[in-house]
């Protein structure tokens, strides 16, 4: 069968192509679409890319091997597609997403925890100050918040974040 002048493997062909280079720019660039598709989570351009993937292979490989009219074969095609796409979202996409979010940490979210100095902190200088995190041990250089010296292994609370530097006071317990 023919379609725009061209034999329906040759279209099937072409588009596996360029979805496949569409998907690498997607995989290399792809943060930059981010914002444009997050609104609508089932429109992800690795999902769209994906199922003309799995659409145009199958097409291309029924049509070659089989005797069958090219609207079935289009249907089949389609609905396996969907199949595999939803497949692909549910057991790749959505457990790679919650991962990323759930072991990340932003500054903001250290501010009011405790750590410790492992570099002492003097009046009017830096120290390094460790934080036991959800995803592990941060530490990061710090200073004193009330300008006054604290010495290493001392317990410290966070007080403020700048520039990526902890303003930290010493920690007292109520206990």
């Amino acid at each position: 069968m023919t379609l725009f002048g061209y034999a329906i493997q040759d279209l099937y062909l072409w588009i596996l192509i360029i979805a496949a280079i569409l998907t690498v720019v997607v995989l290399l660039f792809g943060d930059l679409l981010d914002g444009i598709f997050e609104s609508i989570p089932f429109l992800h351009p690795v999902l769209v890319l994906s199922f003309f993937i799995f659409l145009s292979a199958m097409g291309y490989v029924l049509e070659w091997f089989m005797d069958w009219s090219s609207l079935i074969i289009l249907i089949i095609s389609s609905i396996l597609s969907i199949i595999f796409v939803t497949l692909l979202h549910l057991f790749v996409l959505v457990p790679i997403r919650s991962a990323e979010q759930s072991w990340g940490y932003s500054e903001e979210a250290l501010i009011g925890s405790v750590g410790t100095a492992i570099v002492s902190i003097p009046i009017d200088g830096y120290g390094e100050v460790m934080v036991q995190w959800k995803s592990g041990v941060i530490s990061k250089p710090a200073v004193s918040y009330d300008n006054e010296a604290i010495s290493q292994d001392e317990r410290v609370l966070i007080i403020e974040i700048k520039d990526g530097v902890f303003y930290v006071s010493p920690y007292q317990s109520l206990d």
